[in-house]
């Protein structure tokens, strides 16, 4: 199965399905409500990541439970959508990017599924290149600039960053910043999951900015880039495979110590 985290601008995806079906899952970190859609001959879950009415701040959402509730109804390639603020003048809003690694600057979360036992995952490639390459092969719909790769750097949130952060963020090799792509990856890896991001940036960050940050900004970005996102999650989830074996998969069988 194919699952979908939606941050903000997707959630009408499922108005285009052909059938659509609610379901809670129960799991042993909480309760998540996933919506199984009909797409074509593909069942598609979909999960918003910040809960139904885009509520829960990011620094607040159930991770674990998330990734946990995927994995339990049988979704093994994860696409999700997060809006993003640039840190290069040349990637400007209303660009797609497709990061190809990370920088993490979370503090408080629980990041692993792992506290009780010695497990090491390899994160040589910390997002499946295999899921990046069928999306970044669909995005001929996106009317604007497609990045293929770069640094995501995720805070905590849930304010913006300060002019000093993002200089460091920067001199670091960060491309866009966000507050929600981890632990998420890294759960999702952790169960074997494949998983890749599609950042839509929504500004410019703090002091690259002329102007400061507000999340009006964030929000009529998302709307403007709603529909081409939309199409082209549509189109990788129609040229996808129901069935493909990824290292993805494999990861935990060298990973116990």
């Amino acid at each position: 199965m194919i699952g979908i985290i939606g941050g903000s601008g997707v959630e009408e995806i499922g108005e285009l399905a052909d059938s659509i079906e609610k379901k809670t899952v129960d799991t042993e970190y909480g309760s998540v409500e996933v919506s199984l859609l009909s797409i074509g001959d593909k069942t598609v879950a979909f999960l918003p990541r910040h809960s139904a009415g885009h509520t829960c701040p990011p620094h607040k959402i159930n991770f674990k439970a998330n990734i946990m509730a995927l994995k339990e109804i049988g979704v093994t390639q994860i696409m999700a959508t997060n809006a993003v603020g640039s840190l290069d003048l040349d990637i400007g809003p209303g660009s797609i990017v497709l990061p190809d690694d990370f920088l993490d600057f979370t503090v408080n979360r629980d990041r692993t599924f792992y506290d009780n036992e010695v497990i090491h995952i390899d994160m040589t490639e910390p997002f499946c290149n295999r899921l990046r390459g069928a999306i970044l092969a669909n995005s001929g719909c996106v009317d604007g600039k497609v990045v293929d790769g770069g640094t995501i750097v995720c805070t905590e949130g849930p304010r913006f960053e300060t002019p000093a952060e993002i200089k460091m963020f920067s001199i670091l090799g960060g491309a866009i910043v966000g507050m929600t792509t981890l632990p998420e990856a890294v759960l999702a890896r952790e169960k074997e999951m494949c998983y890749a991001p599609i950042a839509v940036v929504s500004n410019y960050s703090t002091s690259i900015s002329p102007s400061k940050l507000d999340t009006k900004e964030v929000l009529d970005i998302m709307a403007q880039k709603k529909g081409e996102l939309i199409n082209l999650l549509l189109d990788t989830i129609k040229d996808l495979s129901k069935e493909c074996d990824c290292e993805c998969h494999h990861v935990l069988d060298d990973a116990h110590m």
